[in-house]
């Protein structure tokens, strides 16, 4: 997951990557009200940036991406001396996005999103275009996924699995948070590196669908290791490898995927930031030095590892060059599964 990438109804083109949290709801109201109507000063003013509030928004609260921002805008705030505060989005990844699409490139409001955010528009309409409305900031973090299966699951190995499911084409059930999430697209990925049959079960969410895996009622599934670390030290299912490129030392004892009979395998859940296109290169220098400086700091470091995610801190020109190579590869793989969401 070539620079050029086909948006379904967009024109093809190069990619140029052009709170409820830390203040009272009132003060929050009103940056959102001053942001939204577009009351900001210009960069070429007097004052310097940050002279206000800087939003990030991001997905509901709760979520991982949601803890990460929160640490995230805790630093930042204390060393810009500005409140950095969380603006929370529910629903779609869609939505998010289109509001900071939509918002002044002037560094005030960022966007702080997953996968979902490049993968959306190879599934559905949405109202932006990731090429043209978007400068990335920084790869923040990764967390890969995991490949489990419940205990009854006749296979000790990612190559045992393989075997067990090309013998028993289209019976092996895998579940995952729903469709076109990240678990569901890299099971279409082991699908079709493995060149096995296996049935997609869209659940309501990852802990319905770990739930669904623990029940027995899906056979395999991809979920993220914190959330899947649990349930395998309990017994209740059984890990075979992990899916980033390198063993991780979120599962040290695992081995990758790649490793084990499927060269080449890679997927992750991983969260970003982004700001409007137009954004000013000092400006997104700006931040990409604050962020990175903040998640770099070990007890952020230690604060991510806990819950699941491994700091990356890409520059700008790497997220960008990243970025170019995974969207390819999301949409080659969407468009041969046929997926499509609503």
């Amino acid at each position: 997951m070539s620079t050029h990438v086909s948006f379904s109804g967009m024109r093809t083109s190069t990619l140029s990557w052009r709170d409820y949290s830390l203040v009272p709801l009132g003060l929050l109201t009103a940056i959102v009200a001053s942001t939204a109507s577009g009351q900001t000063a210009s960069t070429g003013t007097a004052q310097p940036y940050p002279h206000k509030p800087i939003r990030i928004v991001t997905a509901e609260p709760g979520g991982g991406l949601d803890i990460a921002a929160r640490i995230i805008a805790q630093g930042m705030s204390a060393n810009l001396g500005q409140p950095v505060v969380i603006d929370n989005r529910g629903g779609s990844v869609a939505i998010p996005t289109g509001l900071i699409a939509k918002a002044p490139a002037d560094g005030y409001s960022i966007l702080f999103n997953a996968n979902g955010f490049w993968s959306l528009p190879f599934m559905q309409a949405v109202a932006y275009d990731i090429a043209q409305d978007f400068l990335p900031v920084t790869l923040a973090a990764s967390s890969p996924t995991v490949l489990v299966v419940h205990p009854s699951v006749a296979a000790a190995s990612v190559q045992e699995l393989i075997a067990l499911a090309k013998s028993k084409p289209g019976e092996l059930n895998y579940g995952s948070a729903g469709g076109g999430s990240t678990n569901h697209l890299t099971g279409e990925l082991f699908k079709a590196m493995a060149g096995v049959s296996m049935v997609h079960v869209a659940y309501k969410g990852s802990t319905p669908a770990l739930n669904g895996l623990i029940g027995g009622q899906v056979q395999l599934m991809f979920p993220t290791v914190a959330s899947a670390d649990p349930q395998v030290k309990a017994g209740k299912l059984r890990a075979l490898a992990v899916t980033s490129s390198q063993t991780s030392a979120l599962a040290p004892a695992l081995p990758t995927v790649a490793a084990s009979g499927l060269p080449g395998f890679e997927a992750a859940s991983v969260q970003g930031m982004w700001v409007p296109a137009r954004t000013s290169s000092a400006i997104v220098s700006r931040l990409h030095e604050e962020v990175v400086r903040v998640i770099n700091r070990p007890d952020v470091k230690e604060r991510f590892f806990r819950a699941g995610l491994e700091v990356v801190a890409s520059s700008p020109p790497e997220f960008s060059a990243w970025l170019k190579v995974e969207i390819a590869r999301t949409s080659k793989l969407i468009k041969d599964a046929g997926i499509r969401t609503e």
